[in-house]
């Protein structure tokens, strides 16, 4: 409607922007729809500088001058993609870690193959991390570097420690690694070995599909997928391309499961989940003994309130377990992977992570700058 002057009323312009806004959100939203698998991931530059079958040991190239002498590895797990470390720039603790003077490096365990079907946890912590933590060393100005696990890379890198108590290790840093697999919430129901057999399962696929390990992890939240709140705050959030980039690379990372190899899984059913002999102190792995207090280095482990993948209560014996005098847990609100890479990881884990990591880094043999 226009006046006799020619001039819009309020009302119908305040209609028509609406309607405006109305169009442009639903064409976002459909855009989001058609394109939800392309999402910019993993975009901080890196060389491949090692590689070993699917294994690939990546060196971050750095973002500033270095202050932090000792190098730091990071270790993934075995059933996702590792980018979650390097969502999506400004997302990215990578990326964060390299601003703060860490030369970084990421050993990425890649996508198995049938081939890989036979890879145990011997084969990750007595032969592929003890050889990518000598080649990270070799480079070192000092000799030496750290770890950082996330998840069962965690769990590998403390696996790994506890076998090389002479390692070049200045410290090991451990995000929601579980430790008491009784306290696996469901995970421990689903394996209960009364009901579920692993050798069947193993011996029939191989390599655990995963199609699989996804439908699991939507099983431990199920209402979650399908949640109105979720696609209600999508929708108000549509307009923010900030949030609609986090969004698309948080759901294409949760969406890109990997196989997760037969044997190494069949070994983690019968050994942790089923025998829980990591917290018993019973583990075996290739001959040797598995002494969480054969760890003297300093050893720190975030763990989260709200995980409902690790539960607290299967992450938060760890520290007490490992026998440095240096030891620290860190609790924070949020969930398993919203402390890593969600809203608030900058402001609460990267900078304490980091922080704890660079004030134990051993200076040069020289006592100079690199």
């Amino acid at each position: 409607m226009v006046t006799a002057g020619g001039a819009i009323p309020d009302y119908a312009r305040a209609f028509q922007d609406q309607m405006q806004e109305m169009l442009l959100r639903t064409q976002k939203a459909l855009a989001l729809t058609i394109d939800a698998d392309d999402a910019k991931v993993g975009q901080t530059p890196k060389d491949t500088v090692w590689e070993r079958g699917r294994a690939r040991l990546y060196h971050y190239r750095p973002r500033t001058e270095r202050r932090v002498t000792t190098p730091l590895l990071l270790v993934h797990s075995l059933i996702s993609k590792p980018y979650i470390l390097d969502l999506y720039p400004g997302g990215s603790f990578t990326e964060f870690l390299l601003g703060e003077g860490f030369d970084v490096y990421l050993l990425d365990w890649g996508t198995p193959t049938e081939d890989d079907r036979l890879l145990t946890l011997e084969s990750y912590t007595q032969k592929l991390l003890p050889a990518a933590v000598r080649r990270v060393a070799h480079d070192s100005p000092n000799g030496r570097t750290s770890l950082l696990g996330y998840c069962m890379g965690g769990l590998l890198a403390t696996l790994y420690t506890a076998l090389h108590p002479r390692a070049p290790l200045d410290a090991v840093a451990c995000l929601t690694t579980p430790v008491d697999f009784s306290r696996m919430g469901l995970f421990s129901t689903w394996t209960d070995k009364r009901y579920f057999d692993v050798d069947a399962l193993v011996d029939r696929t191989g390599n655990i599909p995963p199609e699989m390990l996804r439908r699991s992890f939507t099983m431990l939240k199920p209402a979650s997928e399908f949640s109105p709140v979720r696609y209600i705050t999508l929708w108000q959030n549509i307009l923010n391309d900030r949030y609609v980039e986090q969004y698309r690379a948080f759901n294409k990372w949760s969406n890109e499961h990997i196989p997760f190899p037969g044997e190494c899984f069949r070994q983690v059913t019968k050994e942790l989940q089923w025998g829980n002999k990591l917290i018993k102190d019973e583990l075996v792995l290739g001959g040797k003994p598995v002494r969480l207090s054969a760890i003297k280095r300093p050893f720190l482990h975030v763990v989260a309130r709200r995980d409902h993948i690790v539960p607290l209560a299967s992450a938060e014996p760890l520290v007490a377990m490992v026998g440095s005098t240096d030891k620290k847990q860190i609790i924070l609100e949020g969930g398993h992977v919203g402390i890593v890479a969600g809203r608030g990881a900058a402001r609460d884990l990267w900078p304490a992570v980091a922080s704890w990591l660079s004030e134990r880094a051993s200076p040069l043999p020289d006592g100079g700058v690199k």
